[in-house]
């Protein structure tokens, strides 16, 4: 996996996925995403998580969190280009539970960035997770911070 930085997109397999959303048509792009958090959340805790499915539900979460308030605009060049709809609210809360698999102790995401820079990009997805979650339920702050 080439990685280049710690943000959502900074990534050979993120900035392929981009491209993928920027592919679909515009009315099926949120399918991609909800897609996406499926492949991570379909499962189970006690299973191994391939850092190829976490990246991607990453950058899904990003999409969503930014348009969520307080959420980040997404403004690096490996996003997609095309703009987004609207998206469903419903993907709000695949995304925490996906970000919470991401963060869990099978996660080879995990196991990767916590061999150099864990603790930046564990608080860069705490914070996705914060405004997702904060969005999730009408508020600006995280309920039950995770790990």
């Amino acid at each position: 996996m080439g990685t280049w930085d710690i943000g959502p997109f900074d990534s050979d397999t993120a900035a392929d996925f981009s491209y993928r959303v920027d592919e679909a048509p515009a009315e099926k792009r949120a399918e991609v995403l909800r897609e996406a958090f499926q492949e991570v959340t379909s499962t189970g805790d006690d299973e191994f998580l391939d850092s190829y499915f976490a990246v991607k539900a990453v950058a899904s979460a990003a999409l969503v969190a930014a348009q969520c308030p307080g959420g980040d605009p997404v403004t690096t060049a490996y996003g997609p280009k095309q703009p987004l709809p609207e998206l469903p609210v419903e993907l709000r809360p695949l995304a925490v539970a996906a970000l919470d698999r991401v963060l869990g102790p099978e996660s080879e995401l995990l196991e990767l960035w916590e061999e150099s820079d864990g603790e930046e990009w564990k608080a860069g997805i705490r914070k996705l997770r914060a405004v997702l979650d904060g969005a999730n339920t009408g508020s600006d702050s995280s309920v039950g911070e995770p790990r």
